[in-house]
């Protein structure tokens, strides 16, 4: 079955695609895979600021909220069919569509909202699609998230090694897989991921720069040890997993807050920026100290924050005793880690198979996740 997975994150900043091929074969567990093909691609100026906008509560109007739920369905269909064609693939070759759609708010423990009409996919592209994993494993008492955890259970547990599977989007989230026993699996997000990152980089650059492209200017500058004590005392890093977060803490508000903060305080841009790096590196290191049954012998890095430098010298540095790498050692692009994910995922699901993690995500019990949008291929599937 080939299967196309997207994903775009609390960063906002596109859309990542993949085609893999899956194949369950007798008396395995997991399929046999791969990647057929992976692209990244970037949303439009205007429909980036309209994200940007509805995921905050002050501008999140319902009918902003309405109308971008089409136009992100339309951008994922795109996306979808630039990427089948990408790969020298036609729509009919491709059974399903596994889609993780643009969170707008989480409420952990509550509700969540990631909107994308997965009609609009489905009718554009002919294929039948899979949405909304994160709302069933919620409905069964869980945060809904991480999701990815099933994902990395499934393909990184190790025989001899003890590993942490760390993905850096916007949010950073930590799967700890105890070498031999993916069923004690435990994922979490530990805080900020590259949203402040961004956030101080666009304020530092005056809008010039969207983010600190390959952590350059977090390398000029110094780390102010007060702002990080500062940025150390939030509460989200002290609560205990299961937990999770998104940009309705750690988004714009915030980042205004402590960029206002430092600013009163006379520290320049350039340390300002590197101060939130390693406020990315310190929260996640010390999530692993305070959370984590053991230190993982290996870190492998995931997602934006993996083709970020100075953040990955900062977080060895605060576990010198890992071994660190990112997820391009194995094969697979850094940022294609959950789209690859929720390809899976999708194929799961259609399978009629649980795939949330109840011990990371909290829930009662496992749950078959996500909801069916039969597309034009829909009898052929």
């Amino acid at each position: 079955m080939i299967v196309l997975g997207m994903m775009s994150g609390t960063s906002a900043d596109g859309i990542e695609t993949v085609v893999v091929e899956l194949e369950q074969m007798a008396g395995r567990a997991m399929p046999q895979w791969q990647l057929l093909y992976h692209a990244s691609i970037p949303f439009a100026d205007a429909l980036r600021e309209e994200i940007l906008a509805c995921v905050r509560a002050d501008t999140g109007t319902v009918d902003r909220l309405c109308a971008l739920n089409f136009d992100l369905g339309a951008a994922y269909a795109d996306a979808a069919l630039q990427t089948i064609r990408a790969a020298g693939l036609e729509p009919s070759q491709v059974a399903l569509v596994g889609n993780h759609g643009q969170t707008v708010w989480h409420i952990p423990g509550h509700s969540t909202l990631q909107i994308g009409s997965p009609a609009v996919i489905a009718e554009r592209t002919g294929i039948t699609t899979i949405s909304n994993f994160r709302a069933r494993d919620i409905a069964a008492g869980g945060h809904g998230a991480p999701m990815v955890a099933f994902f990395d259970a499934l393909f990184f547990t190790d025989a001899t090694k003890t590993r942490a599977l760390q993905n850096i989007g916007g949010i950073a989230n930590v799967t700890y897989l105890p070498a031999r026993a993916p069923h004690n699996a435990l994922a979490f997000d530990s805080g900020p991921g590259n949203l402040l990152m961004d956030d101080a980089a666009q304020r530092a650059t005056r809008g010039a720069q969207t983010y600190d492209q390959d952590g350059a200017i977090a390398a000029r500058g110094r780390v102010n040890e007060n702002l990080l004590a500062e940025l150390m005392q939030h509460p989200f890093l002290r609560q205990r997993p299961p937990k999770t977060t998104g940009r309705e803490i750690f988004g714009a508000p915030y980042g205004a807050q402590m960029w206002q903060w430092a600013t009163a305080r006379q520290i320049a841009p350039d340390d300002i920026v590197a101060t939130m790096t390693c406020f990315t590196a310190k929260s996640i290191a010390d999530a692993y100290r305070a959370f984590l049954p053991t230190l993982p012998q290996e870190i492998i890095v995931s997602g934006g924050g993996a083709k970020n430098p100075t953040l990955l010298q900062m977080l060895a540095a605060e576990i010198p005793t890992a071994r660190l790498c990112t997820m391009d050692e194995f094969n697979i692009p850094a940022q294609s880690k959950e789209a690859l994910a929720f390809a899976v995922l999708a194929y799961e699901t259609w399978h009629g198979r649980a795939a949330n993690v109840p011990a990371a995500t909290g829930a009662r019990h496992p749950v078959v996740l996500g909801d069916i949008t039969p597309g034009k291929n829909w009898r052929a599937a």
